[in-house]
């Protein structure tokens, strides 16, 4: 079982560390789009939440702190849930229903994700604590 929580811990880190990769790498795309969803300073926010999205994703793959993971996974998770899929708002159905499975998706990453503060630590072939 401790080899598939790896495999999971593997899948799931190169899930965030991709993420993170693109929010610098794809920054110039990612920023103005932010600013059309109303985030505010999405000049910072954008490679901040990339800095969060990448101390999560190291924290899994390595084992290392997991809390600190779940921390920042949270920290990135709420505010751009509610921002950035607030389906509620949108006025056009098909847009409505994209923003909705991306706002449910994100749910349940933060479940998961809250899921790995009940593992007892430390985890099996961590690095760390």
């Amino acid at each position: 079982m401790e080899i598939v929580f790896l495999i999971g811990r593997i899948v799931v880190g190169l899930y965030w560390f991709y993420n993170a990769i693109n929010h610098f790498t794809k920054a110039k795309f990612m920023i103005p789009y932010a600013k059309m969803k109303g985030v505010p300073l999405a000049d910072v926010a954008v490679p901040g939440t990339g800095v969060l999205l990448l101390i999560g994703s190291l924290s899994i793959l390595t084992g290392i702190y997991p809390v600190v993971a779940v921390a920042a996974l949270a920290l990135f998770l709420v505010p751009v849930t509610f921002m950035m899929h607030n389906f509620w708002a949108v006025e056009d159905q098909s847009m409505k229903m994209n923003e909705m499975v991306a706002f449910s998706k994100n749910m349940s990453l933060l479940g998961y994700t809250l899921v790995l503060l009940a593992i007892p630590q430390p985890w099996p072939f961590s690095l760390g604590f």
